[in-house]
């Protein structure tokens, strides 16, 4: 979702308006509001759900009826939500499918949504021209705006939490670590071990002794944060996973000095936000996903290898905490 931030902004620069978006999932309506160029969220729990059996999914297609039918952009990587178009009658001479405009050779996923925005839909191309070859792109990489309404907030959390600044985030988690708590399953590609994430806080707290060293996450991954936190022995840390949403998350990455983190949604979120980071790649294609801001803030990226292949097991504590060491942090 923040990765699309991109095409959406270039959409509304390109036709001069806000840009409507259908979505699903719960990240996509607290990070999207009142970002610019984005219009009405309408936001379904599942687009998998069979469509007799989802109150929401009727509801977004009697407003996508109301709303009437304009150029598209399916971004999905599967056909799941198309039919919700169909219902609403957004015939396919009105829709740019991603699936139909692969990835280039060591495209990065912003680099294909901006792409994707110089596209017109069959039905809204003049003389059949599909590209826009005079529309000029913006800033590259991924933005999200904090409003003063987010700052205030953090500000009042920072006051309640007793968190001086300045601010070092940490996100060691994910949602396939905690996915029924099997942290170690061959399928978890993001797993790091917590005795590594424990040397990398001690490095971080003696290299930084005078900063708030802050653990992100989510409501499961406060239980794995306290964990680190004790094999870890050093104060100065904070276990924020209990209470931050995502507004308060990206006006803290907007506040830290820098983040070190798994491949994840703070990651992103981080560097459009212009947060410099250490990020922890294990499977993921580094040359698609790595977070990249528009505002341009140094980003490390740390790959490895178990037996020849990608593996996050691979990277080692100390190449972590070299990297941080190099990170040129935000003032």
């Amino acid at each position: 979702m923040v990765l699309i931030t991109s095409l959406i902004r270039d959409l509304s620069v390109r036709f001069e308006c806000k840009v409507d978006v259908l979505t699903s999932g719960p990240w996509s309506e607290p990070l999207l509001t009142g970002q610019a160029g984005v219009g009405e969220i309408l936001c379904v729990r599942s687009r998998k759900t069979p469509y007799w059996l989802s109150p929401d999914q009727q509801r977004a297609v009697r407003r996508l009826r109301l709303r009437g039918v304009s150029p598209t952009w399916f971004c999905d990587g599967n056909d799941a939500a198309r039919p919700m178009l169909v219902r609403a009658g957004f015939r396919d001479e009105f829709i740019v499918d991603a699936k139909d405009h692969p990835l280039l050779p060591g495209e990065h996923a912003t680099q294909q949504w901006r792409r994707l925005a110089r596209l017109l839909p069959a039905a809204a191309s003049p003389g059949g021209r599909a590209e826009d070859e005079g529309f000029v792109d913006g800033s590259g990489g991924c933005h999200l705006d904090v409003s003063d309404v987010q700052r205030a907030d953090l500000e009042a959390w920072l006051r309640t939490r007793r968190l001086s600044s300045p601010l070092i985030a940490v996100q060691a988690g994910n949602k396939r670590t905690m996915r029924r708590g099997l942290r170690r399953l061959a399928v978890n590609s993001k797993y790091w071990p917590n005795e590594r994430w424990a040397a990398v806080l001690r490095h971080l707290h003696a290299r930084n002794p005078s900063h708030a060293i802050v653990l992100l996450g989510t409501g499961p991954e406060f239980v794995l944060n306290q964990e680190i936190i004790a094999y870890a022995g050093v104060g100065g840390l904070h276990n924020a996973a209990d209470d931050l949403p995502i507004p308060r998350l990206v006006a803290l990455l907007a506040r830290a000095q820098g983040l070190v983190t798994v491949d994840s949604g703070p990651a992103h979120a981080g560097a459009a936000v212009g947060c410099p980071q250490v990020v922890l790649f294990g499977k993921a294609s580094t040359s698609l996903y790595r977070p990249w801001g528009s505002a341009g803030a140094d980003v490390k990226v740390l790959t490895g290898q178990v037996d020849g292949e990608p593996n996050m097991l691979g990277i080692d504590a100390r190449d972590v905490m070299a990297a941080w060491d190099a990170l040129e942090l935000r003032a």
